[in-house]
């Protein structure tokens, strides 16, 4: 695993051939494309900011 950008949205890199990819809301892979990467990415923020604030929070 390369990257968990949330708990169930992971990306992958083959150490092989270097291909990159990613789980979609099925649990499938897919071939990481920019508008995959710019959406995982939306999401990690998103993740991320929820879940600082549920710490402070508690």
């Amino acid at each position: 695993m390369s990257k968990k950008v949330t708990l169930h949205i992971k990306e992958y890199k083959c150490i092989h051939c270097g291909k990159q990819v990613t789980t979609d809301v099925s649990g499938n892979l897919s071939t990481l494309t920019p508008e995959l990467q710019d959406i995982n990415k939306t999401l990690e923020n998103i993740f991320q900011k929820r879940h600082r604030a549920a710490e402070h929070a508690a």
